[in-house]
């Protein structure tokens, strides 16, 4: 019999991602798991359309850091799910009995968490949702399509499934278990609840390969080195990373057989990646930008800027994530060298975004680790800095390219760089900072990295 893994959110990550490791399984002989796939929203519909037409298939590209280009036809994804506002073909597939694994890629910013851990209704897409929900009508939020697909299948007995989290959100499958149980007790689905407790699992997963944004030039030069003509093809770093919590209710693919780590648990990796490579990423984008820089890898070569995040990581990350099954001198090391990559490509307007959800998520952590053992926070502290010396760019109409932001309210961030002292205001923000809202011990060490930074500038 074969499965179905079903995978909302077919964007590049996915498909340069686990996709990939799927596709190595079907390449080595076990043809017992296949991918169907789609989207929640009416996105990159050009994307789709061509993923369409070419049955699923299409072509990867990766490089190494050394600029080694390679090319591989990816036919992990048998099935693209078109679009539509019901999202009829995902709910029949994820209903399907020989479908045993639904996994999702939504950004960090899609699961609308506050700082307490609680679902932020203050937010239209969500709010709406739970109405939508209530009338059993599907959304455009991740609960929304997994409340409609589930109750579906609840419906059919289509047995037991596990939600796979494959975004890069600190302990994510427990804050899908956690999003989804509000979510349906703010629908007052009492019935769908009881049924997802019993018949689901959401292991917690770690996922690591840097995928910029597709531009054209990815497609000739697929057609350059294989003669093929893709109009979705998807590039890559040669680097890929998968942990997963071993923590599945209906069965799962042997991934451990093409190179993902199947672990106890997966917090030691997750912490590592979110506080080494994540917030430097952003940290880096957010300074690039600022410099003039348009892409990743200018700005990692720039020394003030790579000086800034190996200080970061060195002086206030590694000491309070020891002890670690991992040596994290090595990893942050093998990090700077993947974002110093010219082949990538990699733009500052796509890692820069959603810096509302990157403050709290991944940099205030180190603040709160760090403050409660007594320790010195200067070296952390020029990330926040960097972020507001980016909003004061943003705010002015001066930052080159749309800065995205989900978890931004604007009225709220003009009103932190209007104030008569933006440090303090943004200090002050309970959204980014929870139970540090104020602290002056970060105020004064966010004033200092500020007054650091101007001179860098």
């Amino acid at each position: 019999m074969q499965l179905t893994i079903l995978h909302l959110g077919l964007g590049s990550f996915h498909r340069a991602h686990q996709a990939v490791y799927v596709h190595r399984l079907i390449e080595s002989g076990d043809h017992s798991w296949v991918l169907a796939g789609g989207n929640i929203r009416p996105d990159a519909a050009a994307t789709m359309d061509a993923l369409t037409r070419q049955g699923g298939a299409y072509t990867l590209e990766t490089v190494t850091p050394a600029g080694v280009r390679a090319y591989e036809r990816i036919e992990a994804i048998r099935t693209v799910v078109p679009w539509d506002a019901s999202l009829s073909g995902l709910i029949d597939i994820g209903a399907r009995a020989d479908t045993r694994v639904v996994s999702f890629t939504v950004t960090e910013a899609g699961y609308y968490f506050n700082l307490q851990g609680q679902l932020d209704l203050g937010f239209d897409d969500l709010a709406q949702d739970v109405r939508r929900a209530r009338s059993h009508e599907p959304g455009v939020t991740i609960y929304g399509a997994l409340t409609a697909i589930l109750r579906e299948r609840m419906r059919r007995s289509g047995g037991p499934v596990t939600l796979l989290n494959c975004d890069n959100l600190r302990h994510n499958g427990d804050r899908t278990r956690d999003g989804l149980t509000q979510f349906l007790k703010l629908v007052g689905d009492e019935a769908l609840l009881d049924w997802v407790n019993r018949h689901t699992s959401c292991p917690n997963s770690m996922v690591d390969r840097i995928t910029p944004r597709p531009t054209p030039e990815v497609a000739q030069r697929v057609q350059a080195a294989t003669g093929r003509e893709d109009a979705a093809p998807v590039m890559a770093e040669s680097f890929i990373q998968w942990v997963i919590e071993d923590k599945f209710i209906a069965g799962r693919p042997q991934w451990e057989s093409v190179g993902v780590e199947m672990v106890a648990s997966v917090d030691p990796y997750e912490e590592a990646k979110i506080r080494l490579l994540n917030a430097t990423h952003s940290a880096i984008a957010w300074f690039g930008t600022l410099k003039g820089y348009e892409f990743i890898h200018e700005g990692t070569h720039d020394a003030q800027v790579r000086q800034v995040a190996y200080d970061y990581v060195t002086d206030d990350v590694i000491p309070v994530l020891l002890p670690s099954p991992i040596d994290l001198a090595a990893y942050r090391d093998t990090v700077l060298d993947r974002f110093g990559n010219p082949a990538i490509l990699d733009t500052n307007q796509r890692v820069a975004m959603d810096g509302f959800s990157k403050i709290p998520g991944f940099i205030v952590p180190t603040f709160r680790d760090r403050l409660k053992r007594g320790l010195g926070v200067s070296s952390v502290a020029m990330l926040p800095a960097l972020f507001l010396a980016f909003l004061q760019r943003w705010h002015r109409g001066q930052v080159p390219y749309d800065y995205q932001d989900q978890a931004m309210n604007p009225a709220a961030a003009h009103a932190i760089c209007d104030a008569a002292d933006p440090v303090a205001a943004l200090c002050a923000d309970a959204a980014l900072w929870g139970e540090l809202a104020g602290d002056e011990r970060v105020v004064t060490s966010v004033r200092q990295a500020s007054q650091k930074l101007s001179t860098m500038l």
